[in-house]
C-alpha cells in the first residue's frame, strides 16, 4: 500500500471510530413535561413553555422540553410529582398541597394572611428549598421552580360579604391547609384539584371555590359564578404553593454543561419569573368578571381582621403538628416571614 492511501485509510478509519462520540456530544436530549393545566392557561402557556424555549436556546438545542398538558400522558393531578420521581415522566409541575401531609414544612407558605407580595413569598419559598426542603422532603427529586400564585379569591354563587357569610358554605379548596382554613372559617370545605372545579360547582357540589384571578380564565369560572370576594390589606387570605421537580437520576445524567445551563435558567429566576407572571395575568381575568356584569365585593380592613382572628387556630394547629413530626413550626413561620420582607414582602 502507498503511503499516501495508507494515511487516507488511516483518516477515514479514526473518523468513524470518532463519529460515534461526536454525535454522542450532539444529541438532542428530549425532556418530557407533564402537568394538569390545559395549554392557553397562562402556567403552561406564558411560563413553563417560555421558560423552556429559554433553555432549549441556551443550550443550542441540545436539550429539547416536550410539552404535555391536561393530564395528557394519564392519571391524577395528585400523581405528578411521583411520576417525575419515578421517572415515568422527566418533569412536572403540580400543586404540593395535592398531596395532603406530605410536604409539612412546605405548608408554611400557605398558612393564612402570610402572603403578602407574591413575587417575594416566591423567592422566599425558593431560598428555603435551597438551604432546608430541597435536602429533606424533595430529596428524591430535583426541585427547578417553586413559587405561588396571587392573592386567592373566593368565588361564589350567592356571595360572600362578611365572615357569617361562610357559615355552611359547600366551598372546593385545593390543599390541606386552605381546607383547614376555609372549615375554621364556619364553610364546608371539599378538597379537589383545579381541573374538576366547572363540573363540582355545575352539579351543585360546591357552592363556591378559592382560586386566584388569573386561573379563573381556564376554566371559564366567570360563567359559572356571578360573585368575587377580594381582601383589602397587604396580606392575602392564602396561596397556594407550585413547584416544578425533575426525575433525580434524569436530572444528574445530564452532562454537566447541561445541568449548568438548566440551572441558569431555573431556581430564582425562574421562581420569582413564574409567581410574577401569575400576579399580572390576575388583573386581565379579573376584567372578564368585570365586563360579565359580575359582582365584585372587597372585604374593609375591619372585616378582615376579624377573618384574621378567626384564621388563627388554624397556625396553632399547624405548628403543633409539626412539633408531633419534631419540626420546629414557629421558627418555620419566622424564616418564612423575614425572607418575604427581605425580598420586598
Amino acid at each position: 500500500m502507498k503511503r499516501r492511501d495508507f494515511i487516507k485509510t488511516s483518516a477515514g478509519a479514526a473518523a468513524i471510530m470518532a463519529a460515534p462520540a461526536i454525535l454522542r456530544a450532539q444529541d438532542t436530549i428530549t425532556l418530557r413535561l407533564h402537568q394538569f393545566l390545559p395549554p392557553q392557561a397562562p402556567v403552561p402557556a406564558l411560563i413553563l413553555k417560555p421558560w423552556a424555549e429559554r433553555v432549549e436556546a441556551a443550550t443550542d438545542g441540545r436539550i429539547r422540553i416536550e410539552h404535555f398538558d391536561a393530564m395528557s400522558l394519564g392519571g391524577r393531578p395528585p400523581e405528578l410529582y411521583d411520576q417525575a420521581r419515578d421517572g415515568v415522566v422527566d418533569m412536572s409541575m403540580t400543586v404540593v398541597g395535592y398531596t395532603p401531609g406530605r410536604f409539612p414544612r412546605t405548608e408554611v407558605f400557605e398558612l393564612p394572611f402570610m402572603m403578602t407580595n407574591p413575587v417575594a413569598t416566591a423567592r422566599a419559598y425558593w431560598d428555603m428549598v435551597e438551604t432546608d426542603f430541597q435536602g429533606n422532603e424533595y430529596s428524591d427529586v430535583k426541585v427547578l421552580g417553586a413559587w405561588v400564585h396571587g392573592p386567592g379569591v373566593i368565588h361564589s354563587q350567592n356571595g360572600v360579604n362578611t365572615l357569617e357569610d361562610m357559615q355552611g358554605l359547600t366551598l372546593r379548596g385545593p390543599t390541606r391547609i386552605i381546607n383547614d382554613l376555609l372549615g375554621e372559617l364556619g364553610a364546608e370545605p371539599v378538597g379537589m384539584p383545579l381541573p374538576a372545579i366547572p363540573e363540582a360547582i355545575s352539579r351543585g357540589v360546591v357552592q363556591a371555590t378559592v382560586i386566584p384571578w388569573e386561573v379563573t380564565t381556564a376554566i371559564r369560572l366567570s360563567e359559572l359564578v356571578s360573585n368575587h370576594t377580594e381582601f383589602s390589606g397587604n396580606e392575602a387570605l392564602y396561596t397556594a404553593a407550585i413547584v416544578l421537580v425533575m426525575n433525580k437520576p434524569r436530572y444528574e445524567g445530564l452532562p454537566e454543561d447541561l445541568r449548568a445551563i438548566l440551572d441558569e435558567q431555573s431556581g430564582a429566576a425562574l421562581s420569582g419569573f413564574a409567581s410574577q407572571v401569575m400576579w399580572d395575568m390576575d388583573a386581565p381575568a379579573r376584567e372578564i368578571a368585570v365586563n360579565a356584569g359580575n359582582t365584585i365585593t372587597t372585604l374593609d380592613q375591619a372585616e378582615v381582621e376579624r377573618w384574621k382572628a378567626a384564621s388563627q387556630p388554624v397556625i396553632d394547629r399547624w405548628v403543633s403538628e409539626m412539633g408531633d413530626q419534631g419540626i420546629d413550626g414557629a421558627a418555620l413561620i419566622e424564616r418564612a416571614r423575614s425572607l418575604i420582607a427581605q425580598h420586598g414582602g
